[in-house]
């Protein structure tokens, strides 16, 4: 790095950050010296050609282009090795470099137009200033053009640019003369935030990013962790390509960080994942190979043993990072390990207990799948069911736990169409792609004629029902349609087929005489029941002390 360029380097304290003006060329130039980087999770140059030219002429016409914002760190993140086809000089070690955070598309148009020297006459580098027609413009060949046309590249070398003025008439030669001192002064504002944390980094980087980018944990331990013979992203990519057999390639990124340190004996926290930074890269290569053969275990035991058919249906994404935790450390298990961890999906979908995920949870069910692994008989983690009200408070959405619980019930029953007996293709239903494969056994115009009643999209009130039934149902009263489907196929059959949809006989009886409010509490009992089972749980279930039956249950993950 040149001395000049390094003495364009000013430091300025995170909480008081203050723009200063910096030549274009400049900022360029400290690109290319290594000085100013960018980390590998910026996204790629997306910028249309016609961009590439209005940012070029607002610069020829002293328009502002908006201000750069730079870290300046000691920091070793992965960052791109060349830009606009530039090669850029490997940074001075343990000595500060710059992050480009924002400004990276314009940044690029500068050093590519100012710099470029490649080979490809289609570049979208190659370009030109028509000083007849005072416009930029893309060339097409790499044949020298007219002299009243002259390439951008030639504004960094004095030399090369006025050489082309020689013979130019005298209003073209102002016209160049004025363009080259216009890209050589031309000043833009570059703020320069101070050393922090790269968990730090994250929440202004979102902030400030001008095309919303939003910047995730997994950009970051990528650029963190890159080397030669690891990128963070391609292994995770490649571990959930491997899941798409089983159709759950869609379990996003930052679970299956999760999962890969803990694999690395580090743990689920954010902290866990920032430590994979000191690993080398032989320990993460076996963390992701780990992960990759635990996680596909993960996806046939949701898929044979639950009957989840995609990551779609999974109630909690992060049941998944546990699940792999535990897969790894126990790739065989018995009968009795499997009855177990069925047993814990069930209760930590039922109890809701991944809706509040936090660092102490993460430590403790990190410590119990490790007892577990070594010979415990069960993986403890404090889950405590809620009571069976919250069957019939809780509104049916399709990112909500306790939906997608009843859902996969539902799918263990094997249910079948009210009105025709065919059974319903579960799978699609549990896709989620949208909620049509569910209806309301009290239609929702019907509930909705009445001012007594509650509201009519409760858990409890859902049925899965196929479109072509519903639409005979409408809104008829459920003493209308069932009681003349009970009139023709019987009455054994009648409630045989209600009880496929986790429907009793008395909730069904309910139902017969148009009683909704009847009808919720019984068949929440009827839900709880099935539930209560699924995870074995013992004693009456019980609404934990602080929790309410109308607590949020989306399946996101809100901390940590």
């Amino acid at each position: 790095m040149s001395d000049n360029v390094a003495s364009t380097i000013t430091s300025v304290p995170f909480r008081d950050p203050r723009p200063s003006p910096e030549r274009i060329n400049q900022l360029a130039q400290r690109v290319l010296a290594g000085d100013i980087l960018l980390p590998r999770f910026q996204r790629n140059f997306v910028w249309k050609r016609s961009q590439i030219l209005d940012l070029l002429d607002s610069v020829r016409r002293n328009y502002p282009i908006g201000s750069l914002l730079l870290w300046q760190s000691r920091q070793k993140l992965a960052s791109e090795r060349n830009i606009a086809d530039l090669a850029i000089a490997e940074s001075r070690p343990d000595y500060p470099v710059n992050y480009l955070l924002d400004g990276q598309q314009r940044l690029s148009t500068i050093c590519g137009a100012l710099f470029w020297s490649g080979t490809k006459a289609d570049s979208v580098w190659n370009i030109a200033y028509d000083l007849k027609a005072e416009k930029f413009l893309h060339l097409d060949t790499l044949d020298t053009p007219a002299l009243h046309v002259v390439p951008t590249r030639f504004l960094a070398s004095p030399s090369d640019y006025f050489s082309r003025l020689v013979g130019l008439e005298k209003s073209l030669s102002v016209r160049a003369k004025a363009l080259f001192d216009r890209f050589t002064d031309y000043q833009t504002a570059v703020v320069t935030l101070g050393d922090m944390s790269i968990k730090d980094v994250g929440p202004v980087f979102e902030r400030i990013n001008s095309t919303g980018t939003r910047l995730t944990v997994v950009d970051l331990m990528r650029a963190a962790t890159w080397s030669p013979d690891f990128d963070l992203v391609e292994k995770i990519d490649s571990i959930l390509a491997d899941l798409e057999p089983k159709k759950f390639s869609g379990i996003d990124r930052k679970t299956i960080l999760r999962s890969v340190a803990a694999s690395a004996g580090l743990g689920f926290t954010s902290e866990n994942m920032d430590s994979l930074r000191d690993l080398k890269a032989e320990d993460l290569n076996n963390a992701v190979s780990s992960t990759s053969q635990a996680a596909r275990r993960s996806a046939d035991f949701l898929s044979t043993q639950i009957g989840v058919p995609s990551d779609a249906a999974i109630p909690y994404t992060n049941q998944f990072a546990v699940l792999t935790e535990i897969f790894r450390r126990v790739p065989s298990p018995t009968e009795a390990q499997y009855k177990e961890i069925a047993r814990w999906f069930w209760l930590t979908t039922f109890s809701s207990y991944f809706g509040g995920w936090n660092t102490g949870n993460m430590a403790t069910d990190f410590d119990a799948v490790a007892d577990f692994a070594k010979g415990g008989t069960s993986i403890d983690n404090g889950s405590v069911a809620p009571q069976a009200s919250v069957w019939r408070i809780r509104e049916f959405r399709s990112n909500s736990a306790t939906s997608k619980m009843l859902a996969l019930m539902l799918a263990h029953e094997g249910p079948v169409d009210l009105l025709t007996g065919q059974k319903i293709d579960t799978g699609k239903s549990l896709a989620w792609s949208n909620d049509k494969e569910y209806h309301h056994l009290f239609p929702k115009a019907y509930v909705a004629r009445s001012e007594k009643w509650s509201k009519p999209n409760k858990v409890a009130n859902i049925i899965m029902l196929s479109s072509i039934s519903n639409i005979k149902i409408r809104d008829k009263a459920p003493s209308g349609y069932l009681g003349a489907l009970r009139e023709q196929i019987g009455d054994k059959p009648f409630y045989n087929r209600l009880s496929k949809s986790l429907v009793s006989r008395e909730a069904a009886d309910a139902a017969l005489v148009d009683d909704f409010d009847t009808f919720l509490r019984i068949r929440a009992e009827d839900l709880q029941s099935r539930a209560v089972e699924l995870a074995r749980i013992s004693g009456p279930a019980v609404t934990p002390a602080g929790d309410t039956d109308v607590a949020d249950d989306l399946d996101s993950d809100t901390s940590d």
